[in-house]
């Protein structure tokens, strides 16, 4: 698989001679070429080509085809809005300027967050939603890449355990995947670095949060999770989910895993949703 950066294709080339999507570039990646055969032919070139023809690659959002397999039509790619600084030292909401190092927000000066973070890789929209649903409910989890490579660069340096927000028993049974997971596991292969699907566990079932008011959503979900304190004692976790939206479910498994003696836990997310307005 390829990205896009500024226009051009990157690849990187993991053991095991597949290619995968890397985003936009880095200044670590570089082009790889295909390999060649004695007589010089490319065979994964070909076999590339031979399969996009047949089965043209499509835009994760909307569909439409386009040059090289995850890669955004220049519709949605400049559709998505990418989070970054400046923003709050605390909860990494975006601030509408730079105000140097360290500025926290009203809202975590009013009451200092117990996580290291929140970081996303885009914010919630029209675009970032697709790619959300698709892969939670569509069954689409080739999109856990997709989302994994750009959220790739929000990860602490200090991380030392990748741990996906789990989903109770029931629900992963009716639905044969955990999103947050597959997201994990993808990180984990792009940084180098564990996942661990097991560290916690939602062990009593809730209600869907979707129509249920921020203000009672974490009463709602109020010891639900909890954490093996051996998985996860002393660790600089990163917890993973598709879209952060009140921050309930992450406070729910941060506290689980505080409990449990972890180093640290900075949350790390596909979409966020930065208005207020919209729902999960």
């Amino acid at each position: 698989m390829v990205g896009e950066a500024d226009g051009r294709a990157v690849a990187l080339a993991p053991a095991g001679g597949a290619i995968e999507y890397v985003g936009r570039c880095h200044p670590r990646l570089v082009p790889v070429a295909p390999a060649r055969d004695k007589r010089g032919m490319r065979w994964p070139s070909l076999g590339r080509t031979m399969m996009d023809l047949v089965l043209p690659p499509r835009c994760p959002s909307c569909g439409g085809v386009v040059a090289a397999p995850d890669r955004f039509c220049t519709g949605c790619w400049s559709a998505l809005r990418f989070i970054g600084p400046p923003w709050c030292d605390g909860c990494n909401v975006p601030l509408d300027h730079d105000a140097g190092d360290a500025v926290r927000c009203d809202a975590c000066l009013a009451h200092p967050p117990v996580l290291a973070g929140v970081r996303a890789a885009v914010a919630y929209g029209p675009v970032s939603r697709t790619v959300a649903l698709k892969l939670k409910y569509g069954g689409r989890m080739g999109l856990a890449t997709t989302a994994a490579t750009l959220m790739r660069r929000h990860l602490p340096d200090d991380a030392t355990l990748l741990v996906p927000v789990p989903l109770h028993r029931w629900r992963m049974w009716s639905r044969g995947y955990n999103q947050a997971a597959l997201m994990a596991r993808a990180l984990g292969r792009l940084a180098d670095l564990p996942d661990d699907p097991h560290a916690i566990v939602r062990h009593r079932p809730t209600r869907s949060l979707r129509d249920v008011a921020r203000a009672d959503r974490r009463r709602v979900l109020a010891g639900a999770f909890r954490a093996t304190p051996a998985r996860v004692r002393g660790r600089r976790i990163v917890l993973v989910d598709d879209v952060y939206t009140s921050g309930a479910t992450a406070a729910g498994c941060v506290d689980a895993l505080l409990a449990a003696e972890a180093a640290s836990v900075t949350v790390l997310a596909w979409a966020r949703v930065l208005d207020d307005g919209v729902a999960d």
